[in-house]
């Protein structure tokens, strides 16, 4: 039995969608199931030179054992992005959500994008999925089960990923956005509107800790983060461009604002997570001719004493070292 967990150990984008996509084939996982807040957060992976962007199905959709990508019921669902994402992907079929996942409406929508303090003080993405996680507190939020045209799509999402792993097959978590946007660990006000950690993911997929086999914490080479908040040693957007690091928010399409690798910020994040191992995507990035290599012995000693130097200083190696888009521009060191 593997039950695996992906999250970030930033402010997102770190690429946890590129690390899903290529566990998924290698743990053979037959099950992928999505923790997290809702569609305010995308993942992007690309699966033989296609490009996927995606904000409600999970990014195992490439995995050749997968038979359910599943929606956990702590995860806000927008209906229409699940129905686009379900046509966009041809996963019908193996798409499903739990009856417990809360529903984003057009109010929550116009809330979220008009109201002064979560707009211009906070910075939200506009995806609704705060409003709707203040509804759900004061117990007036509709849920999926009383939506008719999600019926199809309903199965109790903790049943089918406890009775995987009890029948001994593997399965992959999906965290979404990052560690330091925890509405709790987070650098406050300046977050999500609940916690992402590891323990929270597992919870929202209706699993309990003693199930997982590895927690899996995603880094990227450099530091982004969209949205209002602090950000150590923020670059300006002329060197963040000089330096070729710039990026748009897969949601927001908001320009993101980027800064080098923070180790104090890995290190907290490796313990909020209790982080077994680590994945460092976008190399090729910061190191240009390293794009597309899958072994590590092939890379440049500048670059291998780069990555050591932060390994020695966060005290964890990384087992997975992106160098390229393809969910297969991998340096697997497990």
């Amino acid at each position: 039995m593997t039950c695996d967990i992906v999250c970030g150990g930033f402010w997102g984008d770190e690429g946890k969608g590129k690390i899903i996509s290529y566990l998924v084939n290698k743990r053979r996982a037959r099950v992928v199931a999505k923790g997290g807040v809702g569609p305010n957060a995308g993942h992007t992976i690309v699966i033989k030179d296609k490009e996927y962007k995606l904000r409600m199905i999970p990014s195992g959709i490439g995995g050749s054992h997968v038979d359910k990508l599943l929606i956990g019921p702590g995860v806000l669902v927008n209906p229409d992005i699940f129905l686009k994402e379900l046509e966009m992907t041809e996963t019908e079929g193996i798409s499903y959500l739990d009856p417990q996942c809360g529903i984003i409406t057009p109010k929550h929508i116009e809330i979220d994008t008009t109201d002064k303090h979560l707009t211009q003080i906070v910075g939200t993405s506009g995806a609704g999925t705060g409003p709707a996680n203040q509804d759900r507190i004061r117990r007036v939020l509709n849920l999926a089960r009383d939506v008719d045209e999600l019926k199809p799509y309903l199965l109790d999402v903790p049943h089918e990923v406890n009775k995987t792993i009890d029948n001994n097959y593997p399965v992959l978590i999906e965290g979404t956005q990052a560690t330091h946007l925890s509405l709790f660990h987070g650098t406050y006000p300046f977050v999500t509107s609940k916690d992402v950690t590891a323990s929270s993911i597992c919870a929202d997929v209706g699993i309990g800790p003693t199930k997982i086999t590895d927690v899996v914490l995603v880094f990227k080479a450099y530091v982004t983060r969209v949205g209002e908040g602090p950000l150590p040693n923020q670059l300006s957007e002329e060197e963040t461009r000089r330096k070729g690091w710039v990026e748009y928010g897969t949601v927001t399409g908001r320009l993101r604002r980027a800064a080098p690798f923070n180790i104090d910020l890995a290190r907290r994040s490796i313990m909020l997570n209790g982080a077994t191992k680590l994945a460092l995507t976008k190399l090729d990035i910061i190191y240009p001719n390293e794009a597309g290599k899958r072994h590590f012995n092939d890379l440049e000693t500048e670059t291998k004493k780069w990555i050591s130097e932060i390994e020695e200083k966060i005290g964890m190696k990384f087992h997975f070292i992106g160098t390229g888009p393809a969910n297969v521009d991998i340096i697997d060191r497990e």
